[in-house]
């Protein structure tokens, strides 16, 4: 088993485009640096089983104790169907230098159950996108934790191994720039270099995108982030984002690795 530990320097001000409050000035882009914090978890090979399969048999893989993340540590190409059309081509690391990590639906196995290939969720519109990769492109993360955004009650739950590990209130989506509801994943983790900025001590980005702002730089990605204004986390004020106290982001944050399942709720 090898552990992947990055520390890369990005900008920030790309990354949460789409998280900016309904006041234009609550919610600015910033300009400086930020770094991507390692946070892809310990990263497993597959091993072979001494037992058969139907070749080309889908299996599901995770439940709400346990995920996996592919990490593509040398880039992959996504798949609409093993072998079919191709759907987008992923370098190893995303245009904010974090590692590109996919969060893990399923494998397509061989005659001696051996993995050839993963059904994947995709950081692309739409909205839960997914397609399948080669087994030999990635390597597989396992991944204990699941947050879950209820945005009805407006809140953030952390859950670990299936215990609650921490609650918080959070802001939301305006009812013109609303937060989307899905399943998605965290995809990157972003600490901006001002802390007592908009976006606090640190971004954790997920794999969903802003079902209205669509012209937004990187298309309006989602995060869960930070705040310099904590006044106004438990209203539905953001351009999608979901605001949280800053110390509510510390506690995440020490959690929340990628290929953490996200579940947005109504």
């Amino acid at each position: 088993m090898t552990v992947v530990r990055l520390a890369l320097s990005v900008v920030l001000a790309l990354l949460v485009a789409a998280c900016g409050s309904t006041d234009p000035a609550a919610e600015t882009s910033p300009s400086a640096p930020a770094s991507a914090e390692s946070g892809v978890a310990g990263v497993e090979r597959s091993t072979i089983v001494a037992r058969t399969c139907r070749p080309g048999s889908e299996q599901p893989l995770g439940d709400d104790r346990r995920a996996f993340a592919a990490v593509a540590g040398r880039g992959a190409t996504a798949f609409r169907a093993p072998g079919g059309k191709r759907l987008a081509r992923f370098a190893a690391e995303n245009v904010n230098r974090f590692p590109t990590v996919f969060g893990v639906l399923a494998k397509r196995v061989d005659e001696r159950c051996r993995a050839t290939w993963y059904r994947v969720q995709l950081p692309l519109r739409p909205n839960g996108a997914t397609g399948w990769v080669r087994a030999t492109e990635v390597e597989l993360a396992p991944v204990t934790t699941r947050i879950v955004v209820d945005l009805s009650e407006r809140r953030v739950t952390l859950f670990d191994g299936g215990r609650v590990v921490h609650s918080a209130r959070a802001a939301i989506g305006s009812a013109a720039t609303p937060t989307p509801t899905g399943r998605y994943y965290v995809n990157q983790r972003l600490v901006p270099r001002d802390r007592g900025g908009p976006f606090g001590p640190g971004a954790i980005g997920i794999s969903a995108f802003s079902p209205v702002l669509t012209g937004w730089a990187q298309g309006g990605p989602v995060a869960i982030h930070g705040t310099n204004r904590p006044g106004l986390v438990g209203q539905a004020i953001s351009n999608g984002c979901i605001r949280v106290a800053n110390d509510d982001l510390l506690a995440l944050w020490d959690h929340a690795v990628a290929g953490t399942p996200v579940v947005i709720r109504s």
